[in-house]
């Protein structure tokens, strides 16, 4: 069988592994492969291209004409070597196929296999090999096979093309001899897929130094589905200036590797990246050859599996046994270089001066020093040369808290004693006691408990220099090695604890740190301020870019632990090849920590005096005392009244409560730790019915990241900050201090209830909030909010706050509302049942109470019904009218009577007057009629006829009455 090349057929890089290609080389012999390449074959042939053997004979295949590959393993676990033959090459007499090692043979390290006769044989000078690994250290551009995917995490602030933007132009970066993560906040992935024959694993070496990016590493399947790598997930914080390694075992078949970040910005803040480099896979089949040397190393032993970097002012090309040495008068290079640059002249930025250390006369003397290493010229015309050294000045005095003693150097004073730096230690006098801790302000040499360094991400230039230098009244940024070194300068200081008279305030400040700082830069340089606690982890607290004008900084501390703080100064975070922004520099000219323990005194403060004290010594006053002047006794605040953090001595040190407040028997406040807030605790006071809120909250903000959020599995913080950890007072009046809650920043409440404002501050002062940060909690009543309630953010600042200082919340709950009284609910009475009566009690609607009083329970009474009232009534009706008519008879009966007498009397009176015949009979006769009418003519009433009756009256009484008769006149 004949064969000939027809075009380019794609084989095996130089080095590459046969299973997962290296820099995404092609991948490997496959069956379906031979399939068309024969196919192709047998076209050409039917076509005429190929002619017949008699017609034009081709020359027999040698070794140079052709390769070894081997086909895809079958399902027995083996393969086939076959010779496929080079590109644009045509021979006949191919090597026949023959059995291949099995699939999971590989080479050892510094080791390929050679095909022809399928054994490992050892890399030659200049190269290098893994066996059955792959590496990935040159990092100039993003190797084959790498991708980036970048998103933006959604938050409560809006989704994620509320972003102008987007996350477009997120992504890892190549920087050389590593690659740089993303320095914004949207989550930007790294991906790597590679396939493994057997089991191997994933190496690789990086930085991490900033908590304020999330840093994880993990693996999925070919199905997208996570390994089972959760507790390799989360990547460990390094250290500022090392390398930490991390390694994940990886099984056989597909793994697609992540290397994910998420950056939470903290306002302004800048987030350092995460650097990665040497990223190192284990399990590949095998390796037919090995990878040269990558120019700047070398390799000058057989069997290497690795490369050796070149030193300085040394370079090589790709694939070197060696390094060659530069021109050392008018060259130079750096390490790792690949060819050697000629030396500049030496200008200004090329040297820097340093101060001695005092001599005994006083003196210092300032030198001038080339900067290492020296890679300017002298000898150019240009060129300027170094200025003389050796010129004297006076030495500046001791710091405070230190003395001389007649001597070159200065030492700390003794326990009990004090010195402002300039006299001798003397004794601190009764009454009083040393004000411990650190204040460096003179700069001749670096203090005791202060050191320097110089680290580099991606080299080593600056290792072992000092990365700062003192200058008399500051200390300031050394040259360094390269633009992009980080300059360190460290202060330890073992723990803080107030002074005696200090212990009995109010606060939770046991001490602070005030610097003074100036930054001048031509780039884009940053100053970074640091803290690590009992050695746990460095955080960033606060950060300056550019130019700074002379200013001050203080961080307070609360707790009492070991702390570290750290100054680094970085000019620029771009790689250069020379030196531009050698003169770009930061002055720090005073550094003072109070309350340090083993710290120094520059002066001595008053202190509490026991009443039966032995000597001089202090006694710590209990909360809420300070010291009075007159006689160094502790003597209690006023009522309503707090110790100052600040002051003890004087009654001047206690300060009014603010409104709608009181003293609380000396509790301390709160600290802002493991993200918890103490909410609002209701008491009852002992031997009181009345409620007291006792507030013991504080304010803090902390980014969280919920749990599955773009593939996060569990809910993740960064570092807290504290808003606000100090009660200023309580009122519905919407200012105090300076405090301002608008109109127009909340919702109106529905109810005439007036909200509740809670008013905080916090002493922690930033660049952007000068005065400190303050909080306002306008507290509303919502009964449908019960519990904890809901908090929301004015709709103007999403963030809870407008200018980063002041923070504004809006908290609705049941548990804002008035306590309940007499005047909240109203009784209904029901109908009388059965001779009872029941009365109700409802709260008024809608309810804008709480607790308080109870509704009083359901009230049964006694009550008469309609019926028996109709039957009393009836009674005494029937009773009134037999009353009258037997009255009416009686009275009647009476009146005959009366008529009688009157009749008779009257006819006895007219005989005696007129002399008159007496009459025969004055009564009426049986049979006549009673002709005559007797009228009155002076008729008396019912009822005084009744009275003269009742009494008998028995005067004589008449009455004159006119008769008439039907008799005659003439009779």
């Amino acid at each position: 069988m004949l064969f000939r090349s027809r075009g380019p057929v794609r084989g095996r890089g130089r080095g590459r592994p046969a299973e997962a290609p290296r820099r995404g080389r092609s991948p490997p012999w496959s069956p379906a492969w031979i399939c068309c390449w024969a196919l192709a074959g047998c076209q050409a042939a039917w076509a005429g291209d190929l002619p017949s053997a008699s017609s034009r004979p081709l020359p027999p295949c040698q070794e140079k004409d052709y390769h070894f590959e081997y086909t895809e393993c079958d399902s027995s676990g083996s393969r086939w070597r076959v010779a496929i033959p080079n590109s644009a090459v045509d021979c006949s007499g191919l090597p026949d196929p023959v059995r291949g090692k099995e699939c999971t043979f590989s080479c050892a390290s510094g080791e390929y296999l050679e095909m022809k006769n399928q054994v490992c044989s050892k890399c030659g000078e200049g190269t290098y090999s893994l066996g059955s690994g792959i590496k990935f250290d040159e990092w100039d551009e993003l190797p084959a096979g790498f991708s980036n995917i970048a998103t933006f995490m959604d938050t409560v602030v809006g989704p994620s093309d509320s972003r102008p933007d987007g996350c477009n132009n997120s992504s890892w970066i190549p920087r050389g001899n590593y690659i740089e993560s993303n320095r914004d906040d949207c989550t930007v992935s790294l991906i790597y897929a590679v396939h493994l024959k057997k089991s191997g694993y994933v190496f690789f070496e990086y930085q991490y130094v900033d908590n304020n990016i999330f840093f994880e590493f993990f693996i999925q399947n070919d199905q997208c589905q996570e390994m089972d790598t959760t507790t390799d997930k989360w990547v460990k914080l390094t250290d500022n200036g090392e390398w930490g390694s991390h390694s994940v075992m990886l099984k056989s078949g597909t793994n697609i590797l992540y290397w994910r970040t998420t950056g939470i910005l903290m306002g302004s803040k800048a987030v350092k990246p995460v650097l990665v480099k040497n990223i190192t896979i284990e399990g590949v089949a095998y390796t037919s050859e090995c990878f040269p040397c990558k120019p700047g190393t070398f390799s000058n032993k057989p069997g290497s599996f690795n490369c050796q970097v070149c030193p300085r002012n040394t370079y090589s090309e790709k694939g070197a046994k060696e390094c060659i040495r530069c021109k050392e008068d008018s060259q130079f290079s750096e390490e790792g270089s690949s060819e050697c640059t000629e030396r500049p002249p030496c200008t200004t930025k090329d040297y820097f001066q340093i101060h001695t250390p005092c001599d005994e006369e006083g003196k210092t003397q300032i030198m001038y020093k080339w900067i290492e290493p020296k890679i300017c010229r002298e000898d150019l015309t240009d060129a300027i040369r170094l200025p003389p050294s050796g010129e004297k000045k006076d030495c500046p005095p001791c710091n405070p808290g230190f003395y001389n003693n007649g001597s070159s150097s200065c030492h700390p004073c003794p326990p009990g004693t004090f010195s402002d730096g300039t006299k001798d230690c003397r004794p601190c006098p009764a009454g009083t006691e040393p004000a411990l801790g650190f204040e460096y302000k003179w700069w001749n040499v670096l203090p005791g408990n202060m050191k320097t360094s110089c680290f580099n991400v991606g080299n080593s230039k600056c290792d072992g220099m000092n990365g700062w230098e003192v200058a008399g009244d500051h200390i300031q940024s050394g040259a360094g090695g390269s633009d992009n070194d980080y300059l360190i300068l460290n202060l330890h200081i073992p723990g803080f604890k107030p002074p005696t008279s200090m212990t009995g305030a109010m606060g939770s400040e046991l001490g602070r740190i005030t610097f003074v700082f100036e930054t001048l830069c031509s780039a884009d340089c940053v100053l970074y301020f640091m803290v690590d606690i009992n050695r746990k982890s460095t955080n960033v607290v606060e950060s300056w870019g550019g130019t700074k004008e002379k200013q001050a900084y203080t961080h307070i501390i609360f707790k009492n632990a070991t702390f570290t703080f750290t100054w680094a100064f970085q000019r620029t975070n771009q790689g250069q090849d020379n030196r531009r922004f050698i003169n770009d520099m930061v002055k720090i000219y005073s550094i003072t920590a109070t309350n340090a323990v083993d710290g120094v005194a520059s002066s001595c403060r008053a202190c509490a005096l026991g009443s039966e004290q032995s000597g001089s010594s202090c006694v710590p006053c209990p909360p809420g005392h300070y010291i009075e002047k007159e006689t160094n006794q502790c003597k209690e605040c006023p009522p309503d009244t707090y110790l100052s953090i600040h002051q003890v001595y004087g009654k001047e040190a206690c300060i009014p409560c603010g409104p709608g407040s009181k003293s609380n028997q000396g509790k301390k406040m709160a600290l802002c730790t493991n993200n918890i807030t103490d909410f609002t605790v209701k008491e009852i006071v002992a031997g009181s019915d009345d409620y007291t809120n006792l507030v013991g909250a504080f304010v803090c903000q902390s980014t969280i990241i919920p749990s599955e959020s773009k593939g996060f599995r569990a809910a993740l913080s960064s570092q807290s900050i504290i808003l606000a950890d100090t009660f200023l007072g309580v009122t519905v009046e919407t200012t105090l201090q300076n405090i301002n809650i608008k109109e127009d920043m909340f919702p109106v409440p529905p109810s005439q209830i007036p909200d509740v404002h809670f008013f905080y501050k916090s002493s922690t002062t930033t660049t952007s909030c000068i005065n400190g940060r303050s909080t306002a909690v306008k507290m509303r009543c919502n009964p449908t909010k019960s519990g904890a309630g809901v908090i929301s953010v004015p709709s103007k600042c999403p963030a809870g706050t407008c200018d980063g200082c002041t923070f504004y919340f809006l908290w609705e709950s049941a548990e804002a509302c008035p306590l309940c009284t007499e005047h909240d609910f109203h009784e209904i009475e029901g109908a009388c049942k059965r001779g009872f009566q029941e009365t109700l009690y409802v709260w008024n609607e809608p309810k804008w109470c709480i607790k308080g009083i109870s509704l009083p329970e359901k009230k049964l009474a006694t009550c008469e019904t309609v019926d028996f009232w109709l039957k009393v009534g009836a009674g005494v009706g029937a009773f009134t009218a037999v009353l009258l008519v037997a009255l009416t008879c009686y009275f009647w009966k009476k009146n005959q009577k009366l008529e009688y007498k009157y009749s008779k009397l009257v006819m006895t009176t007219n005989s005696k007057e007129c002399e008159l015949p007496a009459a025969d009979s004055c009564a009426i006769m049986e049979g006549e009629d009673n002709e005559e009418e007797v009228v009155y003519s002076n008729k008396q009433s019912l009822l005084r006829k009744l009275k003269s009756l009742a009494t008998k009256e028995k005067e004589d009484h008449f009455e004159s009455v006119q008769l008439k008769t039907s008799r005659s006149p003439n009779i």
